[in-house]
């Protein structure tokens, strides 16, 4: 509501004519009513803003006028003939309006009223819904106030009765809410509960956003979150304390897995995605490519030689990946990055042959031979038996060449099926490749 609006007996009275176009559905009632509140729990947001200053690391999940309240404290159930409780939360149908009240039948025979201090709150738009007729949930904030024993009731205070009791529903029920961050203090994050405002604390955030938190203040570490989508389960309803705390943590993982879910049902195997990569492990990357994650396979991530992802990628880069395996029985998505980039092997196959001497860069000794990577080809390697090093034995490679070491080679195996290539470095100088040597160096020079 707006702060600055004036009181009714300033401003034009309400309609008390019944309306010639038809009623609004009860619905719309609660809808615009609870849209016209939503200024004065925006008004209280400066709670937050203290708290933040304060660094208090929680905030109150509504906050009142305390008028009802007030009202409320000074009568009493005795004599009470309606049959109504305090607290109560029924169904009414507004019969009249005046300036300062509207009057609402509760079907106890006796009319209750909506005091004008609730009203001095609302806009202009919400009071014109109110009119005869039309039916609205209310809180019995007391079924016999004095002096005159009136029915008092309250609208704010039904719709935080609702959104109590829903919280208290998902609290039982550990559903996940889905709604979006209001703000932040000191000690984590404000999310709306329908009306109310839940209290996420830092230790309850998701290690995914905590990942992107940076900064000393709440402002550096939270700021940029502010109107983020978030999902949450509700872990205490404290209504005497007006305390609501909720965690994305607890949400994150049946939520994940419920995304996971619908994005499988619609992902082809083939299909190219943009994704965010969030883990690293020894094996692989893990890519969010839209509410899941993916594994790249350590052998997928590039046609080159890698030992770790680490090597490549960054937590946080965005990344082109194809789908190239779904399991829906285990919810497993497997993705490529290699695969969006030109096949190495089809350069082997057009431009290289058996006999053809070719310069590599030694990457790696093992017992068994020496891995060489192609200079012109660098994302492919090749492996230089230990048979095939040198005439004399030799015991280990390390006899013949050192990491690092450039060398010239002659192909002497190629399986483009098993992608494997054979190297020599004995066959070098063989005389049965005379011919085809001069044919190399003369186009080399």
């Amino acid at each position: 509501m707006n702060a600055n609006v004036q009181g009714l007996g300033e401003t034009e009275e309400l309609n008390t004519e019944t309306s010639a176009a038809e009623p609004s559905s009860p619905e719309t009632i609660e809808t615009a009513i609870a849209e016209a509140s939503a200024d004065a729990v925006s008004a209280s947001e400066s709670v937050v803003e203290a708290a933040a200053d304060a660094g208090i690391e929680e905030v109150p999940a509504a906050t009142h006028d305390g008028d009802a309240e007030s009202a409320a404290s000074d009568g009493s159930d005795a004599g009470n003939q309606t049959g109504l409780k305090k607290g109560d939360l029924i169904e009414g149908t507004v019969t009249t309006t005046s300036p300062t009240t509207v009057f609402v039948d509760v079907g106890v025979g006796k009319d209750g009223i909506i005091p004008s201090r609730e009203l001095e709150r609302m806009n202009r738009e919400t009071l014109d819904l109110l009119k005869p007729g039309e039916k609205i949930t209310v809180f019995v904030v007391n079924p016999h106030s004095q002096p005159n024993g009136d029915i008092l009731l309250s609208l704010n205070r039904a719709l935080d009765e609702i959104d109590w009791r829903r919280a208290e529903e998902y609290r039982g029920s550990q559903e996940v809410y889905e709604s979006h961050v209001a703000g932040y203090n000191k000690g984590g994050l404000i999310v709306r509960f329908g009306r109310l405002r839940g209290f996420v604390p830092q230790s309850q955030i998701s290690n995914d956003r905590r990942r992107l938190m940076s900064g000393e203040t709440p402002e550096e570490r939270w700021g940029a979150m502010v109107n983020e989508p978030i999902a949450i389960k509700v872990m205490e309803v404290d209504r005497a304390r007006n305390r609501l705390i909720l965690s994305e943590r607890s949400a994150t993982k049946e939520s994940r897995e419920s995304r996971k879910e619908a994005l499988i049902s619609r992902l082809q195997v083939g299909e190219v995605r943009t994704g965010r990569v969030v883990s690293l492990v020894d094996f692989g990357a893990f890519v969010d490519i839209g509410g899941a994650e993916g594994l790249v396979h350590l052998t997928e991530i590039s046609w080159k030689h890698i030992t770790h992802p680490k090597e490549f990628l960054k937590i946080g880069q965005e990344v082109k990946v194809e789908v190239i395996s779904i399991d829906p029985d285990n919810k497993r998505i497997g993705l490529s990055m290699k695969r969006q980039e030109s096949d190495p092997w089809d350069t082997i196959a057009i431009n290289y042959e058996n006999g053809q001497l070719v310069q590599g860069i030694v990457t790696k000794l093992a017992k068994f031979g020496a891995f060489v990577r192609l200079v012109d080809v660098p994302e492919i390697e090749g492996l230089v038996h230990i048979s095939e090093l040198s005439d004399k034995r030799v015991a280990h490679p390390k006899e013949v060449l050192e990491e690092g070491d450039r060398v010239t080679l002659r192909v002497v195996k190629i399986d483009i099926k098993e992608r494997r290539l054979g190297l020599s470095l004995k066959k070098v100088n063989s005389s049965e490749y005379l011919d085809r040597d001069l044919d190399w160096f003369s186009k080399s020079n």
